[in-house]
């Protein structure tokens, strides 16, 4: 099938700094939202979406990374002798097979569109996905998947959008929409981190993209850009001015930014109370302090 997709790159290079002192210890990516790492909210969706070669662009001290997705037959013995069969079913969903996961060093810290570039010979002549685990969504069909059906039909790149309050598009790549066509929109270009009131939507780019090899012979001549850094919204702007087919989607579900610990925070409460098992004594907790709080004013 022309237009499937089985390949993603996972750009885990970062230092995370935002979440020093825990991030000196660990990479960011294993940082546990209620009780799986951002990492394995983003390899569940890409497998959901049938993605079946991962690719992390990594740098140095991401050796945990490594280590959480090998086998651990100690552990799976010791449970499997205590009778904890279902922890036993937990652990096998961070397992990969041998050959499905691949891992290149980011040896400088040059940008998002630098580290997808890093992957190109393992990407070759096919579409491939981009996911950053820093932007974890909550939906009933992972975004991924959602992405991958839209892409079945129009072909060409999409990357994921959501609405954004315009005086915070700054904060990010914003789309210049050329039709909106309701869940898919028809792109005629992109800005990275417009200054406000120059923004040409309110339609965000997020952590999620679909993208033709064309980005990555794009990406070979990019010069830096917003930051200083090789930018991957430059490279996908580039495919729109040589006549490529470029679509936002907008998802349904919700997007948090796990980037920030404020964003970190939220997507802990609202994971914590979707779960069957914390949802009423979080809920209660959550609810009682609410109380307090008002009562306190």
């Amino acid at each position: 099938m022309k237009n499937k997709v089985t390949k993603a790159i996972f750009p885990v290079a970062g230092m995370g700094t935002r979440f020093l002192p825990a991030t000196k210890a660990i990479p960011k990516e294993i940082l546990t939202l209620v009780d799986r790492p951002l990492i394995q909210y983003a390899i569940d969706e890409a497998r959901a979406a049938g993605i079946k070669e991962f690719i992390f662009v990594t740098s140095r001290g991401k050796s945990a990374l490594e280590d959480y997705f090998d086998h651990a037959p100690e552990l799976e013995h010791s449970l499997r002798k205590k009778g904890k069969d279902e922890l036993l079913e937990v652990l096998k969903t961070t397992n990969m097979d041998s050959g499905a996961i691949a891992y290149i060093r980011q040896h400088k810290a040059l940008g998002l569109g630098h580290a997808v570039w890093c992957a190109r010979r393992l990407v070759g002549n096919e579409p491939f996905a981009v996911i950053l685990p820093d932007d974890v969504i909550a939906a009933e069909t992972p975004c991924l998947a959602q992405m991958t059906e839209a892409f079945a039909e129009t072909g060409g790149n999409i990357v994921a959008a959501m609405e954004v309050p315009r005086d915070r598009a700054r904060a990010y790549g914003i789309l210049d929409v050329k039709e909106d066509m309701g869940s898919v929109v028809s792109v005629r270009g992109m800005v990275e981190k417009p200054e406000t009131g120059t923004e040409p939507s309110n339609l965000a780019v997020i952590g999620r993209y679909i993208l033709t090899p064309k980005i990555m012979q794009n990406l070979n001549r990019m010069k830096s850009g917003a930051g200083g850094e090789i930018q991957l919204t430059d490279a996908i702007e580039q495919e729109v001015r040589n006549g490529g087919e470029v679509f936002g989607y907008r998802f349904r579900g919700q997007r948090f930014d796990c980037g920030s610990k404020a964003g970190f925070l939220q997507a802990t409460v609202a994971f914590g109370l979707s779960r069957p098992d914390l949802r009423d004594e979080f809920g209660a907790y959550l609810t009682g302090l609410t109380q307090q709080q008002q009562a306190a004013e």
